[in-house]
């Protein structure tokens, strides 16, 4: 029987998993490290022992050492240990599938693209499809602007099909509208648009759900190709320190490659999956019940469905009209009763349900949707989650605690949307954005992520984010610079300590609910807390492990804090060209 037993001292304290008058073998030793454990047991340690990929002993170095004897043991040398970071929100095929394709992230305008997308079409023989993905909504030249036309230019004899940076729309060239069919006369789908010329004519720009009559008409990517695509982004995210991701939305040909993968014991890092609520197997889904790796590195128990669109496209549904375009209030992509017997149908089937939802409208939807079913399902512990949750009305800020709903947001995406948000909500509205400090005080927890590739699967820009509300070049830093840089109406100037130090500092996180938002809380968003979460005895030997104490730190530096390993399952699976300073050494060398 396992026993877990607390030995308390000033300099000794101890976890261990048993009790033994003898040293006990272990795989590894960690020792002379800074262990943030987030145990409240035992906050602070120097050493951690690892056996068949868990913790069984946590405490000081001449506690672990006094215990345990290890086949290898690593010096720290003073470095930080995090439980393993987690993205709580993210597209793992999609981040491989853009490695391997244009990154348009830093294009500042047409002319940009035009250079990316015609070396490109060098590189590759005729009838090819060039693809690419983060173009921003805000380099397009006007509504009459032809994008098809432009992209022809330059890449005449190929498919060209760019994904915007929050994957709402794409710009494609001519040869894919004829593909595609899409004409004047194509009507528009429900839930999208076809941006149109002043003559009806389509512009190769395509939003929402019109994306859709491109993508059924583009080359399926083989199974190899996903499997590919998530093994590459799988060595992305375990360099930026993630030791697990929650994949939002999968296809059943995703979860052939996960298995797969998994089967092989390909994965490198750990992956909680949400199946695609919109796929038609969905039922079949449900039936066959949850998935879960006997080696804990694949699970999948969640679905998730989209309520509305982002705000970049203005297609978040919003209770008022966006205050750019009067005639605009967003769409919602199903309705709240669709929601609800969806949610019944999951729950009753063991699966959590995670709904996209950015505008207050569309949350507002969820949230009611989800307190009629959880009335009629009756389900002990659902933690149903809202993905996104950009803005709330003030009034379904204490909702979440009271449903027991939890918000999974991406603190990064701020730091590109402050810029111009204020555009879209106008100046009552841009208070209600990313209000996470509200949120926290009412008790709820916040699930921190990126939505990779669409941002950046960094972690430490999520947590620089949570307790600056700033972007990497400190901005805004003063009232004087939210004049300068952001397009903000006088209403939203009236009151300068919004925008001192921080975009709504009242709204910032401190520094423990950061590192709990890429830690703790997602652990407990995917009822894996007692797995992970933590370092604590009988948990998962997930670390990530950095040059510096995140908590000691001026903000600025958590950006520019090495990553210099991750550990999944007690196992390297990224070593930073820095570890080399720390020392791999046998039992007897110490």
């Amino acid at each position: 029987m396992r026993k877990t037993i607390l030995i308390a001292g000033v300099f000794s304290s101890l976890l261990l998993a048993s009790c033994s008058p003898t040293k006990s073998r272990v795989d590894l030793v960690l020792v002379h490290g800074r262990f943030d454990t987030l145990d409240g047991r035992l906050p602070v340690a120097e050493a951690v022992a690892v056996n068949k990929g868990v913790v069984v002993g946590v405490g000081s170095n001449s506690a672990v050492l006094a215990h345990f004897t290890a086949s290898v043991t690593i010096d720290l040398k003073g470095a930080y240990v995090l439980p393993g970071l987690i993205d709580g929100h993210a597209h793992m095929v999609a981040l491989g599938v853009s490695l391997s394709t244009l990154d348009l992230i830093h294009a500042k305008s047409v002319k940009d693209v035009d250079e990316l997308v015609q070396k490109a079409a060098k590189k590759f023989p005729a009838g090819s499809w060039i693809r690419g993905s983060g173009w921003s909504p805000a380099i397009w030249p006007g509504p009459d602007f032809h994008a098809d036309k432009n992209l022809d230019s330059v890449a005449p004899g190929d498919y060209v099909f760019l994904v915007s940076s929050d994957g709402q729309a794409i710009w494609v060239n001519s040869k894919v509208l004829d593909l595609a069919g899409i004409t004047n006369s194509t009507p528009e789908p429900k839930g999208g648009k076809i941006i149109r010329d002043k003559r009806g004519n389509p512009t190769g720009i395509l939003v929402g759900s019109a994306i859709n009559l491109v993508a059924e008409k583009m080359p399926p990517p083989g199974e190899h190709e996903i499997e590919n695509a998530i093994m590459v982004a799988a060595d992305t995210c375990a360099r930026y320190g993630l030791t697990e991701v929650q994949d939002a939305g999968i296809s059943e040909r995703t979860l052939r490659a996960y298995e797969n993968l998994d089967r092989e014991h390909k994965l490198k890092i750990r992956v909680y999956a949400m199946y695609d609520g919109n796929d038609t197997t969905l039922p079949d889904i449900l039936k066959k019940g949850p998935i879960s790796s006997r080696d804990g590195y694949f699970t999948m128990r969640s679905v998730r469905v989209d309520m509305d669109g982002t705000l970049h496209s203005r297609q978040a549904a919003l209770v008022h009209s966006y205050s750019d375009d009067p005639a605009s209030y967003g769409m919602t992509l199903m309705s709240g009763k669709s929601l609800e017997n969806l949610t019944i149908a999951s729950l009753s089937s063991g699966f959590q349900v995670c709904t996209e939802a950015h505008g207050d409208r569309a949350v507002n939807v969820a949230l009611n949707a989800y307190q009629r079913a959880l009335k009629i399902a009756k389900v002990g512990d659902p933690r149903l989650r809202i993905e996104g949750a950009d803005v709330l009305l003030p009034r379904d800020i204490g909702k979440f605690e009271d449903l027991n709903v939890l918000p999974s947001m991406q603190p990064a995406r701020l730091t590109s949307d402050m810029f111009w948000i204020e555009r879209l909500l106008g100046a009552r509205r841009v208070s209600n954005y990313d209000v996470w400090k509200s949120l926290l005080d009412t008790g709820t927890i916040i699930i921190g992520g990126s939505d990779f590739p669409y941002e950046s699967p960094d972690p430490r820009l999520g947590i620089y984010a949570s307790v600056t509300r700033e972007d990497a070049n400190g901005l805004p830093g003063s009232f004087a610079d939210a004049r300068r840089y952001f397009s903000l109406s006088p209403d939203a100037l009236a009151d300068s300590s919004d925008f001192d130090r921080g975009f709504f500092p009242a709204q910032r996180m401190n520094m423990e609910e950061a590192i709990k938002a890429f830690t703790k809380w997602p652990a407990f968003g995917a009822f894996q807390e007692k797995e992970k979460g933590s370092i604590s005895v009988w948990k998962d030997a997930d670390f990530t492990i950095l040059a510096s104490d995140l908590r000691k730190l001026p903000p600025r530096d958590v950006l520019s804090d090495h990553i210099l390993a991750t550990l999944v399952g007690g196992k390297l699976v990224y070593a930073s060209p820095l570890w080399k300073n720390v020392s791999f050494e046998t039992p007897e060398n110490n």
